[in-house]
């Protein structure tokens, strides 16, 4: 841990280093991937200073940690809180004990929910729980009785993925059994959404839902195509017009910012049309959506079949325009991949 945390502090030095490192304010931090919350609150501390005396963050800057329920106690998130955390993103994924030893999770429903209990009684104001639906073996009951219980905790915030086997997982490699059919994934969809629109919850992203006021921040920035700075490593990035991701092997990333290198594993520098293509499916994925005119001129640039399939989807209820933007309804964020292929 500690051979890790002086790696990333020392890329952190090399970036601040950089000319452009002290004009830009940091609204945002989010410490995540991997199992943050196995670092000390001494730790958290140090790499927080560390940015702050670094970079110029924002006073108000929301500072997010990603946990896991097993890792994180009321005496490690009371110091997370004493560091300047303002919010807990928990790893809840399932409350099937059954299922969570399936995704060989190391919590069980009982530990996920008094985590969130220890978030609330450190003082945390905003905490968002993550699941996941689509699971093996995870049937419509089940999945309904998951929601229920996660939003009678009285979260802020609510992220829920559907299952995918991305390539070079076990799960992808090894192949898994018991996946719901497609029909049963929607069913879930459908259930999360209704639930949380119940619970007051606005769906204001695709897979996130937020009470008012508690949209998550850092990850807007994301949907907005503008700019983020990944450090560590495995970390994407995307800054001016180039988008890079750190190597992922952590012995590999301390050696390169030993050495005084740039841990950059891969970059790709995007070009005008890619941008604007990223900007389209990236609006859609929110509930404000985009601008009429950006559609109208990716239907210039890329005629072909585009035109018809959004008049169908206009036609069919998954598209509307209203007040010079377009956005997509529910039903539209649900098939939402097809559009984007397209739009590509």
């Amino acid at each position: 841990m500690e051979r890790f945390l002086g790696a990333l502090s020392t890329e952190i030095d090399l970036v601040a280093a950089l000319p452009w490192a002290g004009s830009p304010g940091i609204a945002t931090i989010f410490v995540g991937g991997g199992t943050p919350s196995l670092a000390t609150g001494e730790q958290m501390a140090a790499l927080l200073e560390r940015l702050r005396q670094r970079f110029r963050v924002d006073p108000d800057a929301e500072i997010t940690v990603e946990c896991n329920p097993e890792s994180v106690s009321h005496e490690r998130l009371l110091d997370y809180r004493d560091a300047g955390v303002n919010r807990i993103s928990l790893g809840v994924q399932s409350l099937d004990d059954q299922v969570l030893s399936r995704l060989n999770r190391l919590h069980s429903a009982r530990g996920a929910q008094l985590a969130f209990e220890a978030a609330r009684t450190a003082g945390f104001d905003n905490v968002s729980a993550d699941l996941i639906y689509g699971l093996p073996g995870l049937d419509g009951r089940t999945w309904e009785r998951t929601v229920q219980n996660v939003l009678a905790w009285e979260p802020d915030h609510l992220s829920a993925y559907a299952l995918t086997l991305d390539e070079g997982s076990l799960w992808h490699a090894a192949g898994v059994t018991d996946l719901p059919r497609e029909e049963e994934v929607t069913g879930q969809y459908w259930t999360l959404a209704r639930l949380a629109a119940d619970a007051g919850f606005e769906h204001y992203e695709i897979s996130n839902y937020a009470r008012p006021a508690r949209r998550s921040v850092h990850n807007q920035i994301y949907w907005r195509a503008e700019e983020y700075l990944g450090l560590g490593p495995g970390a994407a990035g995307f800054l001016g017009d180039a988008r890079y991701v750190n190597v992922k092997p952590v012995e590999r990333y301390r050696a390169l910012v030993e050495n005084g290198h740039a841990p950059i594993g891969s970059h790709e520098i995007l070009t005008a049309r890619q941008r604007q293509a990223e900007q389209l499916i990236l609006g859609l994925r929110v509930a404000e959506g985009i601008p009429d005119a950006w559609l109208d001129e990716r239907v210039r640039l890329v005629p072909g079949r585009l035109p018809a399939l959004l008049a169908a989807w206009r036609d069919r209820g998954l598209l509307v325009e209203h007040g010079g933007r377009a956005r997509l309804t529910e039903a539209g964020f649900l098939l939402s991949d097809a559009l984007f292929v397209e739009l590509l």
